[in-house]
Formats: C-alpha cells, sequence, structure tokens
C-alpha cells in the first residue's frame, strides 16, 4: 500500500489554507490518517510522541478556523507540535525529524513561518502571544496553547496576570490531558460551551452589567451574587475571569464537532479569553495511552506492538545518581530530594517509591525548586536538587540570592550537561561551567567516568556549603562502580598519565578521548575533576614543566574551564603557550552527540 492510498486526505494538505477546503464531514477522517502518519513516522526516528497524538484534533481545529499565518498559534514547550508541523508543509521532510540537518523536534521560526515562536522550554507561550497581540494592535488573531503541566510555571501565571490587566486580544488554550471527562457531563460541558461562548450569552453578559448599574445598591448587590452564583454553576471560571479572562469549557478536547465551532464564536470575541480543552495524552495508540508517561518521548519502536529498540547495556550516569540517592538517603534520615517535574528523567523513580515522604516533585518551577531547597537546608535538612542543565538556568538568580549568597548547604545533580543529541539546543547544558563557576561559595566538579560521579555525588552532599555535580545524558565508559559512599579531596585533580611537551587537561567527559590523544601525542594527561575550586598548584606545575597547556571541555570556551586555567595562570604571572578547546560561540544544532562532537 503507497503513501498516497494509505493517507488520501493528508496527502492533499501541504499547507493550511489546503486543510480548510475539506468539508467538516471529512475532519474525523483526517484526524485519523494524522495519527496514523504520526506513529508511523516517530517510530522510525523517534522523539515526543504521546504528546502530538493528544492534540492531533485540536491542532486541526485551530487551523481550520484560523488564517494561519496571519493569524498567530503560539504553541507551548512543542512536544505537542508534531502534528503542526505535518499541516503546515513539513510531511514530506517529517522523516528527518531530529536528524542532523533534518527538522527539528521544536517549533523554530527560521523552519516555518507557521512556527510564531521558538520554543523548547515550558511555560512561554501566554507571554509570547501576548506581545504579538500587543504588537499587532487587533489586526489579527493571536492563540496560546499551553499544557496543565506547563501552566504549573510561575511565569505562565505571570502572563496571564498581565494579559488581563492589559485587556489584550488573546486567546489561551488550556489543553489539559491529566484529567477525564465522563460522558454525559462531557457532553453536557460542551453543549454549555457551545453556548456561553456564542453572540447570544456574551450579549446577555454584558447587558446584565447595564441592568444591575439601574438598580438600588441593596437591590445590586444580591443580584449580583445571584449572578456570580449561577456562573458559578455553570463554569470553573473563579481563577480566570479574577484575572481577567472570559473563561470557557472545559470541553472535549478530540470532538470536532464541538471545537470547531467554539474556535469561530471565540475568534469573534475581543479582550482575553480562556478555553479549557481536555484531550487524553497518546490518544489513538493503545501503549501510549496506557503509559503516556513512557511514550512522551521515545526511541525508534515497533508501531505494531510498541516495543521499543534496546538501549545500551551500559549504566548511564541517570542510574548511578539514582543508585546514590536511595543509598545515602538510607544512611542520612534528612535527605530531601526535589525534582521540577523530571522524576523519571532525573533517575527518582525508585527513591519517590521507596521515600515518598522525602521526595518532593514541585512541578515545571524550577524558580521555587531551589528557594524551596534553601529554606529546607535553613532547618537543617539536606535538599539534593536534580535539574537538568539547561533548566537550571532559568533559575539562575535564585541559585545566586537564596542559596550562594547564603551559604546553604544546598546540592545540585545537575542532568544531561554538554551536548544532549537530538533535543538540540534548546536542551543543550552547555553553558553551566561558565555561569556557575563565577559564584561565590559554590563547589562545582564534573565526573570523568561512573565511579568518579558517585564519588563526587558523595562529596558535594558533605560539603558545608553549595555544591554541584554536573554529568552528562545517557551512559559513561564502563567504569565499574564502588558501592562505598567515599568523598573526594576538595580540589585535587588526577594526573592520568605522565607525558612531555604538551599537557591536556580534561574536565569531565573529555577524560576518556584526552587519554586517546594523550596517547598519541606522548602527552601528559590530567582528569581536572575540581572546576571550582581549580587545583591551581598542579595547573601551575604543569605550566612550568611543559611548552604548551591544552584544555578541554564539553561546555562554551567563553567564560569555561579553560577560562578558569588561564586566569590561575595569569595571576600567577605564567604565560604558557595555551590551547582552549571547548564548544563554539554558537547555538548547536540537533544531531547525534557524536556528530555534533
Amino acid at each position: 500500500m503507497n503513501a498516497a492510498s494509505q493517507y488520501p486526505l493528508l496527502e492533499r494538505i501541504d499547507t493550511p489554507a489546503d486543510l480548510r477546503e475539506l468539508s467538516p464531514a471529512e475532519l474525523p477522517q483526517l484526524a485519523d490518517e494524522l495519527r496514523a502518519f504520526l506513529i508511523e513516522t516517530v517510530s522510525k526516528t523517534g522523539g515526543h510522541l504521546a504528546a502530538g497524538l493528544g492534540t492531533v484534533e485540536l491542532t486541526i481545529a485551530l487551523h481550520y478556523v484560523y488564517a494561519t499565518p496571519e493569524d498567530r498559534l503560539v504553541w507551548d514547550v512543542g512536544h505537542q507540535t508534531y502534528p503542526h508541523k505535518i499541516l503546515t508543509g513539513r510531511r514530506r521532510q517529517f522523516g528527518s525529524l531530529r536528524q542532523k540537518g533534518g527538522l527539528s523536534g521544536f517549533p523554530r521560526r527560521t523552519e516555518s513561518e507557521y512556527d510564531t515562536f521558538g520554543v523548547g522550554h515550558s511555560s512561554t507561550s501566554v507571554g509570547a502571544a501576548l506581545g504579538m497581540a500587543v504588537a499587532g494592535g487587533g489586526e489579527h488573531s493571536v492563540v496560546a496553547v499551553i499544557g496543565d503541566g506547563a501552566l504549573s510555571a510561575g511565569m505562565a501565571f505571570e502572563a496571564l496576570n498581565n494579559a488581563g490587566d492589559m485587556d489584550a486580544n488573546l486567546l489561551v488554550i488550556l489543553n489539559d490531558n491529566d484529567m477525564s471527562i465522563s460522558r454525559n457531563v462531557g457532553a453536557m460541558s460542551n453543549y454549555l460551551t457551545r453556548i456561553l461562548s456564542g453572540k447570544t450569552y456574551s450579549t446577555m453578559r454584558e447587558g446584565s452589567k447595564v441592568v444591575l448599574g439601574t438598580l438600588p445598591p441593596p437591590v445590586r448587590e444580591f443580584a449580583k451574587r445571584w449572578e456570580e452564583h449561577m456562573k458559578g454553576m455553570l463554569t470553573p471560571s473563579t481563577l480566570f475571569e479574577e484575572l481577567g479572562f472570559l473563561y470557557f469549557g472545559p470541553i472535549d478536547g478530540h470532538d470536532l464537532k464541538t471545537l470547531i465551532p467554539t474556535l469561530r464564536n471565540l475568534r469573534q470575541q475581543k479582550g482575553p479569553r480562556f478555553l479549557h480543552v481536555v484531550t487524553r495524552k497518546g490518544k489513538g495508540y493503545e501503549p501510549a495511552e496506557g503509559d503516556p508517561c513512557v511514550y512522551h518521548g521515545v526511541r525508534p519502536f515497533d508501531p505494531a506492538t510498541g516495543k521499543m529498540e534496546e538501549k545500551s547495556d551500559r549504566r548511564t550516569y541517570t542510574q548511578v545518581f539514582g543508585q546514590w540517592l536511595c543509598d545515602m538517603a538510607e544512611q542520612d534520615p534528612d535527605l530531601m530530594a526535589i525534582t521540577p517535574a523530571m522524576r523519571e528523567g532525573s533517575g527518582m523513580v525508585e527513591f519517590s517509591e521507596r521515600f515518598p515522604e522525602r521526595y518532593f516533585d514541585v512541578g515545571i518551577a524550577e524558580q521555587h525548586a531551589l528557594t524551596f531547597a534553601a529554606g529546607l537546608a535553613c532547618e537543617g535538612r539536606k535538599p539534593v536538587v536534580a535539574i537538568y542543565s539547561t533548566f537550571l538556568q532559568r533559575a539562575y538568580d535564585q541559585l545566586i540570592h537564596d542559596i550562594c549568597l547564603q551559604n546553604l548547604p544546598v546540592m545540585l545533580a545537575i542532568d544531561r550537561a554538554g551536548l544532549v543529541g537530538p533535543d538540540g539546543p534548546t536542551h543543550a547544558g552547555t553553558f553551566d561551567l561558565s555561569y556557575l563557576r563565577t559564584l561565590p561559595n559554590l563547589l562545582l566538579m564534573a565526573p570523568a567516568d561512573e565511579n568518579e560521579c558517585r564519588q563526587m555525588l558523595c562529596t558535594a552532599y558533605r560539603h558545608p556549603g553549595p555544591a554541584a555535580v554536573r554529568y552528562p545524558r545517557g551512559p559513561g565508559p564502563g567504569a565499574a562502580v564502588e558501592p562505598s559512599l567515599r568523598p573526594l579531596p576538595v580540589g585535587r585533580a588526577e594526573p592520568r598519565r605522565r607525558g612531555r611537551g604538551i599537557a591536556i587537561l580534561a574536565f569531565g567527559t573529555m577524560v576518556a578521548p584526552a587519554l586517546e590523544a594523550g596517547e598519541a601525542l606522548d602527552a601528559t594527561v590530567v582528569n581536572m575533576r575540581f572546576i571550582k575550586p581549580l587545583d591551581e598548584t598542579l595547573v601551575c606545575e604543569l605550566a612550568r614543566e611543559h611548552e604548551l597547556i591544552v584544555t578541554v571541555e564539553e561546555n562554551a570556551c567563553q567564560g569555561g574551564a579553560g577560562s578558569a586555567v588561564n586566569e590561575c595562570l595569569a595571576a600567577a604571572g605564567l604565560r604558557p603557550r595555551i590551547l582552549n578547546l571547548g564548544l563554539p560561540d554558537r547555538f548547536l544544532d540537533h544531531g547525534t552527540r557524536q556528530e555534533l562532537l
């Protein structure tokens, strides 16, 4: 069966203008074809699956009702945008998803005019859409689509608060995939929302304000309370109405017969509007519906069974951290573990099950995660914050102001440091050495292998002030991990090879390739271990004994570990030849980690 016969409607859609040529009766078939195409393609490339399966009908409805790209459609995070990419001229390239030179896994302004805002981190959609609505002056519609998880971040509420106060012409759609609607309640809710979003109810609501204004004060107050009581019975709108939005919903996000007329009604209205849409993550694919967390981000898999390709049998740094966390928690009842919505990704599943009273998932709220940890530390607890490098960027002020300034013993386990491969520049942890080593009181380490990672985690945990261990995504070189909880001497590097002429100072993941280079060049190779404090005594000794100092790190060269070595030598009055190797001064595109390196 060829693609044209398998996807007869989808093959006709090269732009949303083509989509708008279809009749409403054809749209459910298009949804089925789009969902099947998505499963087939992602099964080969890997990527984010469950979220996109849940937004198929919503994506069709939005592009069907709104005149995109003139009307602005702003997606949050990007996990849910695969259907959007397929319907906006990228279907034929979709097989290159997340591959070097291919389509990005996230919306990207340089990739398509339909990608109005580049995303990867959550909770940016409402703020960006508000800016577009204000700049556009009402000449076009602006819609932000945000998930219930992304709505847990503070900046989403900052934007909602601002939008309601500005009376901006903006529609915010909450894609809520964490609850279900029963058939009867859903049908009634859908009916009510169609009524509430229409002109008749809006006219009545505005008219009631005029009528109430003409009544005597006691009667007016009674009537106003009665109106609010009736509205509360009809819609769970209190929070969003108080923020200045007209609230509609919840409605079934998979019911095109409800979605399309509701969106048409809302498009005709002005001011801040909020539509609550309930979807099912993984919709239409049984394995993803059964376990949407596992199928959130997938490796290539068999679409018939859902079985994914086997992972490497080597232990990952994330697994090393997860085991260490449980082992240390058994010894120390004061250990508290915190994650900003990344339990599985950060290796904390076992800990959360064994020590639920000491496990805290604060949602997509990195800033709060760090300040919450600081509060725990103030009361004598030992908080461990497991966080991706790219997400730690969002909490830099809290790290400075709430932790380092007060010299509190908060430990950061920084995962996904360095390049992250197919996720690309939005998720790469390529700046943390630069932005962390400038902070007073902070101990900063990078392990060369799995066993050293465990030792550094112990070192950081027992340090009396702020401490961070940064480690990469994926497996290490294969070192055996000792069961002991033994710390390292702080600030001491480890010479791995003695040679002549050249000294290679390697940090973290670059130790293994540096050793290979050292063998070829007969060079000295040092596993530096500590970025802060640097082993200055050894650095100066090597500079006096060698003609060339080479630093190598998986971090931006600007301000990174190599810069720390340069500063050390300059302060000591030493001027050897120095070569700093690291990541270049540009955002690196997606591809495999090996390709990018």
